[in-house]
């Protein structure tokens, strides 16, 4: 009974967190914009045990009319199981600070642990992953550091087969939550910002998924007001295993 009555209390004190975070965060003025984002995800298995992670992604304003960021990400991979990977690299990031209508650089070494979970024909992915950011001040030619939890938490439910079982239809809903660590002079909040999607997909033999969905992007700052981005994501995701060419 003590066990039972210890994981309400802590379910209830996490809810509070949560509760005390977003409250904190929606007491600023929220800006509104509308967002396209474009993303190309690879994951190439060179072993039984190794592989490498690929990414390209490019965020513009909804008319396309102004690049806002594009960031490359390149990884190793390790296969702890058919469900588990251990996943560590390098991204580089450039956006445009629109006051000043130049890009700034951040360097980023990230870390990350991944679980998938089939149930039925549905999967849920369990994603956590540690950064550390060596941001570009382009006021004093300076750099900033902090270092970011993230945590994201995706579901895929099966809706159809199309021609055969190798091609589906699926729905998506996922959430992904920013927490700072630590103290650092990008950002003093606590929640860096959450990530909230619902969208359809595309599975072709395991190998491609294409997705197209809403993404609720709500972001906090410390020195000017919070931003809601209503975006429109569009993702291609590539897995290969190059063992069987």
């Amino acid at each position: 009974m003590h066990i039972f009555t210890r994981k309400r209390n802590l379910k209830k004190t996490v809810l509070v967190l949560l509760l005390l975070i977003y409250g904190s965060s929606f007491s600023q003025k929220i800006v509104q914009n509308q967002r396209v984002w474009f993303a190309y995800i690879g994951q190439f298995k060179v072993s039984e045990r190794w592989g490498f992670n690929l990414e390209g992604q490019s965020r513009f304003d909804n008319e396309l009319g102004q690049n806002l960021q594009n960031a490359f990400r390149l990884g190793g991979i390790y296969f702890l199981s058919s469900t588990q990977t251990l996943i560590g690299g390098y991204a580089l990031v450039n956006t445009l600070n629109v006051s000043a209508d130049k890009f700034y650089k951040e360097n980023r070494i990230w870390e990350q642990y991944q679980l998938n979970k089939k149930w039925r024909q549905n999967t849920t992915t369990h994603r956590f992953r540690l950064e550390q950011r060596w941001i570009e001040q382009l006021a004093d030619n300076g750099t900033s550091y902090q270092n970011r939890f993230r945590y994201l938490n995706r579901n895929l439910f099966h809706l159809a087969n199309l021609q055969s079982e190798k091609e589906e239809i699926y729905a998506i809903l996922q959430d992904e939550i920013f927490l700072t660590v630590g103290s650092n002079t990008i950002n003093s909040k606590f929640m860096d910002q959450n990530r909230f999607l619902l969208g359809l997909g595309f599975n072709y033999n395991n190998k491609f998924r294409f997705e197209l969905g809403y993404m609720n992007q709500f972001v906090t700052s410390s020195y000017g007001n919070n931003a809601m981005n209503h975006t429109i994501s569009v993702t291609m995701f590539h897995s290969l295993d190059l063992q069987k060419l």
